[in-house]
């Protein structure tokens, strides 16, 4: 599915929705709560329809939000990255720089302190899965972090003259090849599947350590994910972020 089962509107506030934009269901989940409307898909077409319905129905503002792939060599798994650009197929598009702050502000008391990081990131049409890769890309954009869904958001906002924002956890540091199994379960609508990554180990076992390792950069990815929207939630950081 590419939209939540159940957006949640702040019941009398007046106010639209903000939009939250992510590829994975995991993500939505996260994502979820008053005042936002989640919508998610793994494959951009469907990413794209979604989100273009969610914003011909109203909202206030886009935010990309979810993991992403590594790509300054310092950033461990969990980093919190409150981006000022987006560098991708679209050009460099920027943030909205108070709404930007405020998400920072909101991540910047207690644990998640330490593990926020501002400055541009990067977005591709498909997973870099190598470590060159993404050092390549690092060099040529100099952009923290990299995902598949920031181009997208950013450009809808732009295109309709709505604020934009980006939050993203690091999942896969820039110095981790990922295993072909690490995506083979994605499924076009952000779920994913255990029988192809069964399949997957099953042909190339020798992945399997590789695999745990990427589960347990993903847990603290997910840890950080859920604390930053705990901390923006409680701050009415996505929703005041659009005034």
């Amino acid at each position: 599915m590419s939209r939540s089962n159940d957006p949640y509107v702040a019941a009398g506030s007046g106010n639209p929705p903000v939009i939250v934009v992510t590829g994975m269901a995991f993500e939505a989940r996260i994502a979820r709560g008053e005042g936002v409307e989640v919508v998610y898909a793994a494959r951009a077409d469907l990413l794209e329809r979604a989100l273009s319905a969610a914003v011909a129905r109203g909202c206030s503002g886009i935010v990309s939000f979810g993991t992403a792939g590594g790509l300054a060599p310092d950033l461990q798994p969990g980093a919190l990255i409150v981006a000022d650009a987006v560098a991708g197929p679209f050009g460099l598009i920027p943030t909205d720089a108070g709404w930007a702050d405020r998400l920072a502000a909101a991540l910047s008391e207690g644990p998640l302190a330490s593990r926020l990081q501002r400055g541009p990131v990067a977005a591709v049409a498909a997973p870099l899965m190598s470590a060159d890769e993404k050092r390549a890309l690092h060099r040529s954009t100099g952009a923290l972090a990299v995902d598949m869904e920031s181009h997208l958001a950013g450009a809808m906002a732009a295109a309709r003259g709505l604020p934009f924002a980006v939050c993203r956890a690091i999942v896969d540091p820039a110095w981790r090849t990922l295993p072909s199994a690490a995506t083979a379960g994605l499924r076009d609508d952000g779920s994913t599947a255990l029988a192809p990554i069964l399949r997957e180990l099953l042909r190339q076992p020798s992945q399997i350590g590789a695999l745990i390792q990427v589960a347990l950069d993903a847990r603290a990815a997910r840890l950080s994910l859920v604390q930053a929207r705990q901390a923006l939630g409680a701050a009415r950081a996505l929703n005041m972020g659009v005034a």
